[in-house]
């Protein structure tokens, strides 16, 4: 029997998603948006997304039958449904309304579930298609009320990680497949100074740039001495 968006129960707390599971509600918030002709995915366009190796992480391959496994278990918590009208079954997520989020938390989390952990400067990036956020501070208050979400609306979605060394900025996880283990992951240290890989190329350049003025200027002042005949000291 399918399930219509209208009457698809409210949820205000969902079991952990499998990373499958968490792949498959991440595809269906993406091409809702990216796709909109195509969209509801029949279940080869949603296997297709799971096994996309663009804009992924990881990149898995999966078949048809684990990914209608996911959908079935989706549709059960109301997170995703079948639409009606069709020969060919297609699925859309019923993401916002199954979890009472607003559109800008939905497209961060889709975008946590596709692409991994990633600072609040990503996010507006790879989020670009889904939601424009006018800056980064309206990211940041999103995540923040992602991170904030008390038990009685179902708990924590989000949090932010330890920097890790080598890191400007701290990372975002999503939650919805349980608690992110953070004393396993590596931690920079307070006096720890980051310079960036690009940083250091422009150092580099104007190094060369310094060393190739100051060999013209020593070949100018030889010069000079010689035409003066004053010896060099």
């Amino acid at each position: 029997m399918t399930v219509s968006g209208s009457d698809a129960r409210v949820h205000a707390k969902v079991r952990p998603l499998s990373p499958l599971e968490t792949r498959v509600l991440g595809v269906l918030v993406e091409k809702a948006h990216t796709v909109p002709d195509s969209y509801p995915l029949s279940l080869n366009s949603l296997t297709l997304g799971c096994n996309q190796k663009t804009a992924r992480d990881p990149v898995i391959s999966v078949g048809e039958g684990e990914v209608q496994t996911a959908v079935d278990a989706l549709r059960l918590l109301s997170l995703a449904f079948e639409s009606s009208g069709s020969r060919v079954a297609r699925f859309e997520h019923n993401m916002g309304r199954a979890l009472a989020l607003p559109s800008q938390s939905v497209a961060l989390l889709a975008v946590l579930m596709l692409r991994g952990p990633q600072t609040t400067p990503e996010l507006r990036a790879n989020s670009e298609r889904l939601h424009r956020f006018a800056d980064l501070s309206a990211v940041e208050g999103f995540l923040e009320e992602l991170a904030a979400r008390s038990e009685d609306k179902g708990g924590p979605l989000a949090v932010k990680l330890p920097r890790a060394p080598g890191s400007r900025e701290a990372r975002w996880s999503h939650l919805l497949s349980g608690p992110v283990d953070t004393s396993a992951l590596p931690v920079a240290s307070d006096g720890e100074v980051f310079v960036a890989a690009g940083e250091i190329a422009a150092l580099k350049v104007r190094q060369a740039n310094a060393e190739a003025e100051i060999a013209i200027l020593r070949s100018l002042v030889d010069r000079l001495y010689a035409e003066l005949g004053v010896p060099r000291v």
